[in-house]
């Protein structure tokens, strides 16, 4: 028993500030309505008008419909004001420099995201910032988490982004981003560093993402095409080689300028399209894709290919038949 003081003084002071001033502002506040409604029993017929008075003093605003009106209750009303009214505005200071710090860890990227489904979007550049920007205007309830080492605040705040500041190999800093639960990763490559060191950057992410979440699916963008095979062995679903593509539409601008310009116009008719894979169902087994054409495009969907297994085959010569491994490439 003759702990129990001590502890419970213990158990006091490891309490957050705020929750140490809100508990003595309310001592005081009680501890004075008690008291008014003790020494003026008329005036204060009960304990709640008397901590009625307690809050409105306290608080200073003086609403006036409860005053106390002999010397006692003055001078605990004077008391209250001057010992009571300090820890109840620096409750409201605390409040407010709290919800302020929040805030501000939340713009620097210092709060763990705990929400599902997400996408995590790794490194900043022109190609997250698409990215972020294109899939979030195509779907407002998609949450998007973006870690970054070189930001120093979320580039995107008025955007459904959580921001991540931290090195992306790191578990901690995954973790703070919910790696388990997210629906996909994409790593991009750094821009501030040279091809291969970019590469290996993006490949030790992956690594440490399928480190931590075996399960989730993963799209990395790499360079050079040495690291593609290392990529396939450290787990990634989807390689993009952008180099390649780059490559082929500045060969094709030597020799045709109009087909880039064509080519370039497609793919932004296509960012307002859905470009996407369709299984094979039973009902368009052994159909020559011919066939298949011509029923889709009665629905406005456009067949472009076939993917199967690791091949991926456009505009296949007729006869050529559907099997049920295969999957549609289509435009909705």
């Amino acid at each position: 028993m003759s702990f129990l003081p001590y502890n419970l003084f213990t158990s006091f002071a490891r309490l957050p500030l705020i929750f140490r001033i809100l508990i003595i502002s309310l001592i005081f506040i009680f501890t004075f309505g008690w008291i008014v409604h003790i020494i003026e029993p008329d005036q204060f017929p009960t304990l709640f008008e008397g901590v009625w008075w307690a809050i409105v003093t306290a608080a200073t605003v003086g609403y006036g419909d409860y005053a106390p009106k002999t010397v006692g209750g003055r001078l605990a009303g004077i008391a209250l004001i001057m010992v009571g009214a300090g820890f109840l505005a620096s409750y409201f200071v605390t409040l407010a420099a709290i919800a302020v710090t929040k805030q501000n860890d939340l713009l620097k990227g210092r709060n763990v995201f705990k929400g599902k489904k997400h996408i995590i979007v790794i490194g900043w550049n022109e190609r997250s910032r698409e990215i972020l920007q294109t899939l979030g205007n195509h779907n407002k309830d998609q949450s998007f988490t973006l870690i970054d080492e070189t930001l120093r605040l979320n580039p995107l705040p008025n955007m459904n982004v959580h921001f991540i500041q931290g090195c992306s190999n790191l578990d901690h800093v995954l973790i703070k981003a919910n790696v388990f639960d997210a629906s996909k990763v994409i790593i991009t490559a750094d821009p501030n560093k040279g091809e291969r060191q970019a590469d290996m950057g993006s490949i030790l992410t992956l690594l440490t993402v399928k480190g931590l979440n075996p399960n989730v699916q993963c799209i990395v963008e790499i360079l050079t095409s040495e690291q593609v095979a290392n990529a396939k062995r450290a787990g990634a679903d989807e390689i993009v080689q952008t180099n390649i593509l780059t490559s082929f539409v500045m060969i094709n601008s030597i020799s045709s300028h109009e087909l880039v310009t064509s080519l370039l116009d497609l793919l932004n008719q296509l960012d307002k399209r859905k470009l996407t894979f369709k299984p094979a169902t039973s009902e368009i087994t052994n159909m020559t894709f011919l066939e298949l054409s011509q029923l889709l495009i009665k629905d406005s969907v456009l067949l472009l290919g076939i993917k199967r297994g690791e091949e991926t085959l456009l505009n296949p010569p007729h006869p050529f038949k559907i099997i049920p491994q295969d999957q549609l490439i289509v435009i909705k």
